[in-house]
């Protein structure tokens, strides 16, 4: 039987109304494009003070670090190495020239500099650049995978050398303590959501 006019209004109602609905989703999302997934991680993602003993599963790990082999580099080169110091024994020996937060799992990140690019302008070694995305790589995905995380850039390079040998011969730019947070520490600090407005950091040329 065919539906009356009434019955064909009430109809496209509906539709309006599953339409404004849509709408309205639309609009709860902060941003216009994607799942905002991602934003959500980089908005998430906070500087851990203090990591608990728990341990990082391997299957985690895994995942971080093949986020870190999938970084860009200048050229391909590819000049980045990734350290892993997760056993009692290298934990105490890096604990002797950096605390790490107490966190179970520091992934230390350097390259051969003679194995980067070199702008031939003016000499600019990309090692630092390669390193930066990695590490930048590797701090997101702990983050997507649950876990705090700490980009450490305080530590004397020298002596990361001479308590983990396995680093020789290699520049060391940065180590990234990963794990759970100690109770009490799974809140960013008050300086954690403090950004300067984009009219001050971008310019339109």
């Amino acid at each position: 039987m065919k539906k009356n006019f009434i019955s064909r209004l009430f109809d496209v109602e509906k539709t309006k109304d599953r339409a404004a609905f849509s709408d309205v989703e639309q609009k709860v999302t902060k941003y216009h494009f994607g799942s905002d997934a991602f934003m959500r991680i980089l908005e998430s993602r906070y500087s851990c003070h203090a990591f608990g003993s728990y341990p990082v599963s391997d299957a985690k790990l895994n995942m971080i670090l093949e986020a870190g082999r999938l970084a860009p580099s200048a050229k391909n080169l590819q000049p980045t190495r990734i350290w892993v110091v997760k056993s009692e024994e290298a934990l105490e020996r890096l604990h002797k020239v950096h605390p790490s937060y107490g966190a179970p799992v520091v992934l230390i990140v350097g390259c051969r500099n003679e194995e980067a690019w070199v702008r031939d302008c003016d000499g600019i070694n990309a090692a630092k650049t390669d390193a930066a995305i990695v590490l930048t790589h590797l701090m997101l995905t702990a983050t997507d995978a649950g876990l705090a995380n700490m980009w450490i850039w305080d530590f004397n390079p020298s002596k990361i050398r001479e308590v983990l040998p396995e680093t020789q011969n290699h520049g060391i730019y940065g180590l990234l303590a990963i794990g759970y947070p100690a109770d009490g520490e799974g809140q960013p600090t008050e300086l954690h959501s403090v950004r300067k407005p984009l009219e001050q950091m971008v310019i339109t040329l």
